[in-house]
């Protein structure tokens, strides 16, 4: 049974949706730092045990990747006919994620809007916080996403 698409139209402000588990490992933890953030703390265990974290931890640039991850996973599981993002603003780093932590995701979205100037899309902001499986909070940012409109109304 395929999936009906979802619209620019089908998401309003105060919609909520929790998704997404993502099991961080060391061995991802290293190669992503090793490539991308090769700071002691993120690539050396016994240089991160003195460090402010205290272990070995993630970058958060590779925690932004992991919870692209999940969200382009729940996108496809919806079908949401998502076009791409101008960006994200005021990402935080809240809390460290280490090797062993499941990461999932919490949306809430907080504008919509068609463009003027791009009849047939909508954009749509996001409050998006990022948990352990604890129910920390390790990471928060707002989003914006480009959306396709059902057609109806352009």
């Amino acid at each position: 049974m395929q999936k009906q698409a979802m619209f620019f139209e089908d998401f309003h402000v105060g919609d909520e949706a929790s998704f997404g588990r993502y099991e961080v490992t060391e061995a991802e933890v290293l190669d992503f730092a090793r490539k991308y953030d090769p700071q002691a703390f993120h690539v050396d265990k016994e240089a991160a045990k003195k460090s402010l974290f205290g272990a070995l931890c993630a970058s958060g640039w590779h925690t932004c990747a992991m919870t692209m991850r999940m969200m382009v996973d729940h996108m496809e599981e919806t079908g949401t006919a998502t076009l791409g993002s101008p960006g994200v603003d005021e990402i935080r780093w809240v809390k460290p994620v280490y090797p062993g932590d499941v990461l999932s995701v919490h949306m809430k979205v907080t504008d919509t809007r068609r463009l003027k100037s791009k009849p047939g899309i909508g954009n749509i902001k996001s409050d998006y916080t990022v948990l352990n499986q604890k129910g920390d909070v390790v990471m928060t940012f707002k989003s914006n996403g480009f959306f396709k409109t059902s057609g109806e109304g352009d």
